[in-house]
């Protein structure tokens, strides 16, 4: 598995060999960064809003995932789980399993939604506040999931008209000191077997 970030709450995940495509939230050129482009064979959408749902900007004929349910679409499983005005996805594939929290607005996630959600393997979290939750918020949720390694998304950037506090304070929430960050992050199965958790800083 293959994960990269487009900034924002965007991330593309392509499974073993590249043979498939996952988008999730695509934004429009309105937030102020560079929409993703591309073939895409499944897009999962957070949030009805053009910071997430510009699916015009990707080829292909992709399967269009809205909301909550259980999908099962070309051998990958994803479950929408719903939250306050927002769906949280979680994404089965090549064994792995990864939660995508998009816009939330919840401190911390109900005993239902974290049944729902299950065991996971990589979180992918807003830290920057604004609409959604903060460092401190990202923080008490993570420890709630127990993912063994956690993304941040959605925090201050060049060029992002959104006023989002920067990853360093949720950086400093879970501890840790400045990171550096990565192109793209490459993952098998048999990467999680250590517990414990990981921060994995990304770029654009």
């Amino acid at each position: 598995m293959i994960i990269n970030w487009y900034g924002h709450s965007c991330f593309k995940i392509a499974n073993q060999g590249g043979q498939l495509v996952i988008i999730i939230d695509p934004f429009d050129k309105g937030v102020g960064l560079n929409p993703p482009k591309g073939n895409a064979d499944i897009i999962a959408v957070s949030r009805n809003h053009k910071d997430h749902n510009n699916i015009k900007a990707m080829s292909g004929e992709p399967f269009i995932i809205n909301g909550p349910g259980e999908y099962e679409v070309k051998n990958i499983r994803i479950i929408g789980v719903s939250s306050f005005q927002n769906t949280i996805y979680l994404i089965e594939t090549d064994g792995i399993r990864i939660c995508h929290l998009g816009d939330l607005r919840q401190e911390r996630l109900t005993d239902r939604q974290l049944e729902a959600i299950g065991q996971v393997d990589v979180l992918m979290a807003p830290v920057g506040g604004g609409e959604t939750i903060g460092a401190k918020e990202a923080a008490k949720i993570s420890k709630q999931i127990e993912p063994q390694i956690i993304i941040p998304m959605r925090y201050k950037l060049p060029g992002l008209k959104e006023n989002l506090a920067g990853v360093d304070e949720f950086l400093k929430e879970m501890g840790l000191e400045e990171k550096t960050a990565v192109d793209k992050l490459t993952l098998k199965k048999k990467d999680f077997t250590n517990g414990g958790m990981e921060v994995v800083v990304m770029k654009i």
